[in-house]
C-alpha cells in the first residue's frame, strides 16, 4: 500500500466519534429500561448518600444559623435569600471566587498533560520500567491528602527543605507570596491527581487496535500528531470523564490549600471557595453563611458539568 493509501486507511478509521462509527449502531438502541434498572441499586445508594446532605445545606442557607442558634440561646428564623445577598455582595466572595477558577483550570489542565504524556510513555517503556512507574504513580494516588502536603512542605522548607538548596534559594518562603504558594499548591495536586488520568488514559489506548497506530507511524506521522489526530479523538468519551472529574476535584480542593498553606495563606491572598466557605462557616460561626457559599459551589459545579456534556452532544459525540 502507498503511503498516501495508508493515510486514507488511517483517517477513514479516526473518522469516528468516541471510538465508534458513525455508520455503526448506537448501544442500547432499543434496550429501554435494561441500563437504568441495572443502574437502580447504585443509584438509590448515591441518592440516599447525597440528598440528604444537599437538602440540609440548602435548608440552613436559608436561615439565620450562627453559634446562639446552636447553643440553643436564639431561636432560629427564616431569612429566605438574606444569605446569598450578603455573599454576592461580599467583594472577597468574588475575588476568590476569580482565583478559584483560575487555580482550578491551571490544576485541570496541568493534570490532564501530565497524565496523558506519562500514559503515552507507559505504551513506549518495556515492563520492568512501566510496571515501577505504576506502583509510583498509584503510591502517590493512594497517600492521603494531609500527608502528602505535608511532606511537599517539607520539601519546600525554607529551614530544612532539600529544595531551596539544590536550586541554590537560601531561605526562600514558597508559602508567603500569593503566586509562589498557590504554584507550590498546584504541584502538590497535580502529584496526587494525575495517576487516575494516566491509568484511565492508559487502558484507553490498549484498546485502540494496534493496525491504527502502525498505519500512522508508517504514514509519516510523528508521536504528537498520532496523539492528536489518531488517539485523542478515539479516546474523547475516556477524556471527557477524566476532564470532569478533575473539574469537581480541583475545583472544590480544601485539603492542600488548607495545609500548606496555613488556612488561606496570609490575610486570606490564597483563599478558595471551599476554605471561605469553611472560615465563614466555623471561623465565624456564620453557618447560613457557609452553607450559601457552598450551595453556590455546587450549583456552579453542576452549570460546568452539565454545559461540557452538552457542548459534547453538539459535536456528535457519543457519551
Amino acid at each position: 500500500m502507498t503511503p498516501n493509501g495508508v493515510g486514507v486507511a488511517v483517517r477513514s478509521r479516526v473518522r469516528v466519534r468516541g471510538g465508534r462509527s458513525r455508520s455503526s449502531p448506537r448501544p442500547y438502541g432499543g434496550a429501554g429500561w435494561s441500563p437504568w434498572l441495572y443502574l437502580a441499586p447504585a443509584l438509590v445508594v448515591l441518592g440516599g448518600l447525597l440528598a440528604y446532605p444537599i437538602y440540609q445545606l440548602g435548608l440552613i442557607s436559608v436561615f439565620r444559623y450562627t453559634q446562639a442558634q446552636v447553643s440553643g440561646g436564639e431561636p432560629t428564623a427564616f431569612v429566605g435569600l438574606d444569605n446569598y445577598s450578603e455573599v454576592f455582595g461580599d467583594d472577597q466572595f468574588w475575588s476568590v471566587l476569580l482565583a478559584t477558577v483560575l487555580f482550578a483550570a491551571a490544576c485541570v489542565m496541568s493534570t490532564l498533560a501530565v497524565g496523558c504524556a506519562l500514559a503515552v510513555l507507559l505504551t513506549r517503556v518495556r515492563a520492568v520500567p512501566r510496571l515501577a512507574l505504576m506502583l509510583a504513580a498509584l503510591g502517590a494516588w493512594a497517600t492521603p491528602a494531609v500527608t502528602g502536603s505535608t511532606v511537599w512542605l517539607f520539601l519546600f522548607d525554607p529551614d530544612f527543605g532539600p529544595v531551596d538548596r539544590v536550586l541554590g534559594l537560601g531561605d526562600h518562603s514558597w508559602t508567603y507570596g500569593r503566586y509562589s504558594a498557590f504554584f507550590l499548591v498546584l504541584l502538590e495536586v497535580v502529584w496526587c491527581s494525575f495517576p487516575f488520568v494516566m491509568v484511565t488514559v492508559y487502558a484507553g489506548i490498549r484498546a485502540v487496535p494496534s493496525e491504527v497506530l502502525e498505519a500512522a507511524a508508517l504514514d509519516g506521522a510523528s508521536q504528537w500528531r498520532i496523539w492528536r489526530s489518531v488517539l485523542a479523538p478515539m479516546l474523547r468519551p475516556i477524556l471527557t470523564v477524566v476532564t470532569i472529574q478533575s473539574v469537581i476535584w480541583d475545583f472544590k480542593i480544601f485539603t492542600q490549600i488548607y495545609v500548606m498553606t496555613g488556612g488561606g495563606g496570609i490575610a486570606g491572598q490564597n483563599l478558595v471557595l471551599n476554605v471561605y466557605a469553611y472560615q465563614q462557616a466555623f471561623a465565624s460561626s456564620q453557618y447560613g453563611l457557609g452553607a450559601a457559599i457552598g450551595v453556590v459551589t455546587l450549583l456552579i459545579l453542576l452549570a460546568v458539568t452539565l454545559g461540557y456534556l452538552r457542548l459534547l452532544r453538539r459535536q456528535g459525540e457519543e457519551l
